[in-house]
């Protein structure tokens, strides 16, 4: 049975796993820490919008929120209709890092509890998050190491998981109109409550703490890279990629736009600082700006535990 102790739980992990990451990303800056900008809403929520701008990290922001709404918009009811009508209550943990450097990748986590109150039913609870990773110029060491993260952090909890939710990730964080890859994956889950909450929480856990240890090292390795302006040029350049993605496909975006429930401002946080878009833009044939589509960001099994 859901009981308002085991909410209050997932929240104060939630608020730690904020703290946390923002303290090991601040580590990499010589002066920039991140700014809080805390908000309450009328009608109930309140939330920690933390974006920081540095030399490191050109936009990153590392939100918590804990939102209510009277009615349930259609982004979160196209799966489940029943639901339609009902009242609800979200918490999560959302962030995105745009690095300065275009050798260092850019990161996205996300970890989130979903609980529908409606007549007639008991409350309906379900998690959902996963981790992956944008690169600009692919290093299939990250790759590996990126992806044996996201394993290590799921074994536990049965050998299947991983290569679930990294098909999963790979399916959702698809460009249908450019049929491409965003970046090199990583996991996804969404409307998970397939164990008990207890261990469904376990695994949202695992997840959200393996992204800074998955994502930390990479950023060391890469953030002091030599660039010139060509690089820079193309870093615009796939951004605009993830511009794309987060405005037409993300169900985050359109569950916080939809309803409401959210800040506009926390929302499109998620959009990077500087971005360029050039009619036909095609990268020359054999360069490594071309080898990051026609290699890594192709969905590939980079563990090769599949087949």
């Amino acid at each position: 049975m859901l009981t308002e102790e085991k909410i209050a739980s997932v929240k104060h992990f939630l608020m730690d796993l904020q703290d946390r990451i923002c303290q090991r990303l601040e580590a990499f800056e010589p002066e920039a820490r991140f700014h809080e900008d805390a908000w309450q809403r009328e009608n109930g929520g309140m939330g920690r919008t933390r974006v920081i701008t540095g030399s490191v990290i050109e936009k990153g922001g590392v939100n918590f929120s804990h939102v209510y709404g009277d009615k349930l918009p259609p982004s979160a009811t196209a799966d489940r209709p029943e639901l339609a009508g009902g009242s609800f209550e979200a918490m999560g943990v959302s962030l995105v890092i745009h690095p300065s450097n275009p050798y260092a990748p850019t990161s996205h986590a996300n970890v989130r509890l979903f609980v529908v109150h409606k007549e007639g039913m008991e409350p309906v609870w379900w998690f959902g998050g996963g981790f992956d990773l944008t690169p600009y110029y692919g290093f299939e060491e990250d790759c590996i190491q990126w992806h044996q993260a996201a394993a290590d952090g799921l074994a536990p909890f049965g050998k299947d998981y991983y290569d679930r939710f990294k098909r999963w990730c790979d399916e959702y964080f698809f460009l249908k109109h450019r049929q491409e890859h965003r970046g090199i994956g990583g996991v996804f889950f969404d409307d998970f409550n397939e164990l008990s909450f207890d261990d469904s929480f376990a695994l949202m856990q695992a997840v959200g703490n393996g992204y800074i240890d998955a994502y930390e090292p990479i950023l060391a390795k890469r953030k002091d890279h030599p660039f010139g302006e060509s690089e820079r040029d193309f870093q615009l350049h796939r951004r605009g990629r993830y511009v794309e993605f987060n405005l037409v496909f993300d169900r985050g975006t359109h569950f916080g736009l939809q309803s409401g429930a959210g800040r506009t401002e926390s929302i499109l946080m998620s959009l990077p600082p500087e971005v360029k878009w050039s009619y036909g833009y095609e990268p020359e044939a054999g360069t490594p700006e071309a080898l990051l589509t026609d290699y890594y960001l192709t969905g590939r099994d980079w563990l090769n535990r599949q087949g």
